[in-house]
């Protein structure tokens, strides 16, 4: 433009003064202040913007040719003239006083000198542009040297309105370009931010121009961490400083991809400008091979400090997907897909610049591992997902019931089995309020583990267990056991002996105990369920020694009834042998009532027991026999026993020492959950457990349940098979 203006003063030099070239002297002093104006100032040195420097030099310029001229001396000049002549080294003049005082005056220490020198900066910005001084300059040389002669008045004063007023090289490039926008869908004909900071790795804050609007998921065009032009996703709006500012992630185009979007959006100068209005499909630009971009609608988070191989933060972007404990979040880490679990949530704050503060929510999650869809179950990842990595939202989804599953993560279709084997030989433990789902889980358990040949005795106080798993019992021979060992119970309470140890019912009581479980524990029994309620068993022991025939007795507890059972399951599995194999399972329903704690206890007698019962329960594994522990009131049960549960099923719990307890076990954040459980959902954690890191678990209906399982389950054959072999 700037070759095609001089050419254009060179030809209107030759048409009107017969001249390519103009003199020197005052008649062409037009020429060489337009040229000046061209050539100096609108398209080399201040194209933009004029700063108090730049206007300094045009007044500079414009003085030296103003005073080359002899206006005041010379005869022919009128007294109009001379006034223009004054006019126009006025105007410069006053350029360039404005333009030393505001540099003068820039960095003053007062406030009212610094307001001064701001307010003298725009003016110079203004009056000092090149058009503007060398235009004054113009006007006096058109009218002192050329208003004699029409045909250069016109001509001349016409040019400079054509080139320099109108500026039509300008103006045609303008609208050419906006009709090629136009015509090309170029994405990158509006402003809309500035690359202010990049969060390394992924993420590049902009401050946004006033207009710019965005939603979530808009792509803008940004340079990437290798300053090449990249491609991002707008997240979230971080807070105010002087500006809006977003925050986007950076998304992981390959290189073909890049190429297309770099033909099309060249790299953005030292400041990085982040374009709007883009049409992926005008460039050919294919996303859908960038999991970013594919999955943006389950993006929830990002990757936040203190993240490690166990515990997962996150930065939550989003607050319209709805998040709750228990939830599934994906991550990728080392290539991989690793789900987490949603446990606990806190509000935080961090100052961004002085008073302005950005609230936001830091999420804490449990790393699960990655699902291998072959073996059904989680396999742990060991390593830690890169910081401001994305964290998706596992979509809900109804879950379909498994014959084999406890469960699934609320929410999905994930399921969540348990190894039976593993669940007796290395003991469990059911814990929780009243109403939480002890039983049907308990329940659930003791049908699983009667599924897979495992014989199980239950100590229930509460009926329930003969009411609910009625299926699997053979009543006559139940009433025959229990008629039995009430009728040797109640017989010993006259029954003094001088061996104070042989008084009573109580050895009597042991001795048809190991009798019946010999029977029952026995591999030809077809039957696999046993109920006991102790608290129905009035069995004696002599209390002293016998004075006239007579001594006092006491009846044993149900705690010491309990002991009676356990030691003797234990002798009778030691006696078949030892086994990898779970053989035999022992549940304590009520379990605060027949296995306390030592503080917990009412008599002496109650502690012997109980340390019994521990004993032999610690003495187990190694000939298939364990236990399952029933309470809701952790703090009352027996911790010899419960320390050795190796699999934990903690629903909803309240108190501190059962709290505290299960701290040891699933950790701080899934102890935290624990009081705001749902019904029906359970903590989970353990050698039984198919995940090895404690999980939030939804667990099965009961309706469901049964409807799943029961129909593969051979109960009735096995209960006809049992009443025919009699009691044991």
């Amino acid at each position: 433009m700037l070759i095609a203006y001089v050419a254009a003063l060179f030809g209107i030099s030759r048409i009107i003064l017969g001249k390519w070239l103009p003199p020197t002297s005052e008649k062409g002093l037009w020429f060489y202040s337009g040229l000046a104006a061209l050539l100096l100032g609108n398209l080399l040195v201040a194209p933009f913007f004029t700063k108090p420097a730049d206007a300094l030099a045009n007044a500079v310029a414009a003085l030296i040719a103003l005073l080359a001229v002899d206006v005041l001396s010379s005869q022919q000049y009128t007294g109009f003239d001379r006034f223009l002549w004054y006019a126009a080294t006025a105007y410069a003049i006053f350029v360039l006083a404005s333009s030393i005082i505001s540099i003068a005056l820039k960095d003053s220490p007062g406030q009212s000198r610094r307001k001064f020198a701001k307010a003298l900066f725009i003016l110079c910005g203004s009056a000092g542009n090149p058009r503007a001084v060398f235009s004054a300059v113009f006007m006096f040389a058109l009218i002192a040297f050329h208003r004699q002669s029409s045909n250069e008045y016109v001509g001349i004063g016409l040019a400079w309105f054509l080139l320099v007023g109108l500026r039509p090289l300008e103006g045609a490039m303008e609208l050419g370009q906006r009709l090629w926008d136009i015509i090309k869908a170029r994405p990158l004909s509006l402003r809309y931010g500035e690359v202010v900071a990049h969060q390394t790795p992924g993420i590049v804050l902009v401050r946004l121009e006033e207009d710019s609007r965005y939603t979530f998921g808009t792509p803008v065009v940004a340079r990437a961490e290798d300053g090449k032009v990249g491609l991002a996703m707008a997240l979230d709006h971080i807070g105010y400083v002087d500006a809006r500012w977003l925050r986007a992630l950076h998304l992981s185009i390959d290189e073909p991809e890049r190429k297309k979007l770099e033909a099309r959006h060249p790299a953005p100068g030292s400041a990085a400008v982040v374009g709007s209005g883009m049409s992926l499909e005008d460039i050919g630009l294919s996303l859908a091979s960038v999991p970013e971009w594919g999955k943006r609608s389950l993006l929830i988070g990002l990757v936040a400090p203190e993240t490690s191989m166990t515990q997962l933060r996150m930065d939550v972007v989003r607050t319209d997907l709805d998040l709750e404990a228990g939830r599934l979040l994906e991550v990728r880490i080392a290539g991989t897909d690793v789900l987490c679990q949603l446990m606990d949530g806190i509000n935080k704050e961090e100052i961004l610049f002085q008073k302005n503060t950005r609230g936001y929510v830091l999420a804490h999650a449990k790393m699960i591992g990655h699902w291998n869809a072959d073996k059904a179950r989680f396999e742990t990842v060991r390593w830690v997902p890169h910081l401001n990595s994305p964290v998706y939202l596992v979509d809900c989804c109804p879950a379909t019931p498994l014959r084999d599953a406890v469960g699934h993560f609320p929410g999905t279709d994930y399921p969540v089995t348990v190894d039976v084997d593993s669940l007796v030989t290395h003991n469990a433990a059911i814990l929780g309020i009243l109403g939480s789902g002890k039983s049907c889980l308990a329940l659930e358990l003791v049908e699983r583990m009667i599924a897979q040949k495992i014989k199980v005795i239950c100590f229930d106080l509460t009926d329930q267990y003969a009411q609910e798993l009625a299926v699997h019992r053979v009543p006559d021979e139940e009433s025959k056991v229990v008629d039995e060992l009430r009728g040797i119970g109640n017989a010993g309470k006259d029954k003094v002996n001088q061996n104070v140890e042989e008084g009573g019912s109580a050895l009597a009581f042991k001795k048809k105990v190991h009798e019946q479980l010999a029977g029952f524990l026995g591999p030809s029994k077809a039957n696999y369920l046993r109920i006991y309620n102790p608290v129905t068993f009035e069995v004696w022991r002599q209390d002293s020694k016998p004075y006239q025939g007579k001594a006092s007795m006491a009846s044993l507890t149900p705690t010491e009834v309990t002991r009676i059972f356990t030691e003797a399951a234990l002798e009778v599995a030691q006696s078949l042998g030892m086994t990898d194999r779970a053989r035999c399972c022992l549940v304590f329903e009520e379990a605060h009532s027949i296995i306390p704690e030592w503080s917990a206890t009412a008599s002496e007698g109650d502690r012997s027991a109980t340390n019994g019962t521990a004993k032999a329960i610690l003495q187990g594994r190694k000939f298939g026999l364990g236990c399952l522990v029933i309470t809701q009131r952790t703090a009352n049960v027996t911790k010899s026993i419960l320390d050795q549960c190796n699999t934990i099923f903690a629903l909803r719990v309240f108190d501190a020492t059962g709290m505290e307890f299960l701290k040891n076990y699933v950790g701080e954040d899934c102890a935290n959950v624990l009081s705001t459980l749902a019904d029906r959902h359970a903590v989970v954690f353990g050698k039984a457990s198919s995940c090895r890191d404690p999980v939030l678990v939804r667990l099965n209906d009961r309706d469901v349940f049964l409807r799943q399982f029961r129909g593969a389950t051979s109960a009735p054959a096995a209960t006809q098979q049992a009443a025919e072999s009699g009691p044991g």
